[in-house]
């Protein structure tokens, strides 16, 4: 990513891009809630996680029930951990919500 302006367009996508998409399959027990550069998703029984931006470092954060804390850099065309394990965070996110709840999610 080359620049602040590219980063806040590709955040500001990105979680209005989900919070559409698990709104639309939102099970019961789910509430998701959007609010600018941040998604928070509770899911009864399982918790609550958090998806935000964070532009100093230029970077999505995930906090999860399930995986913990997690940062991720855009990289080619995508959101990969941080931790160099080479995690993608919509195959990560999507993962953990139908572990929780059972949402069968395609994010990109």
């Amino acid at each position: 990513m080359t620049d602040e302006s590219d980063f806040e367009r590709l955040a500001a996508a990105l979680l209005s891009r989900w919070a559409d998409a698990i709104e639309e399959a939102e099970g019961d027990g789910v509430s998701v809630e959007a609010v600018p550069g941040m998604l928070t998703l509770e899911i009864d029984e399982a918790g609550t996680w958090i998806v935000s931006k964070h532009a100093p470092t230029r970077q999505i954060w995930l906090s999860s029930p399930i995986s913990g804390a997690s940062h991720f850099a855009f990289e080619g065309g995508r959101w990969v951990s941080t931790r160099g394990d080479g995690a993608d965070l919509a195959n990560r996110l999507a993962a953990e919500l139908k572990e929780a709840a059972g949402l069968d999610l395609i994010l990109d």
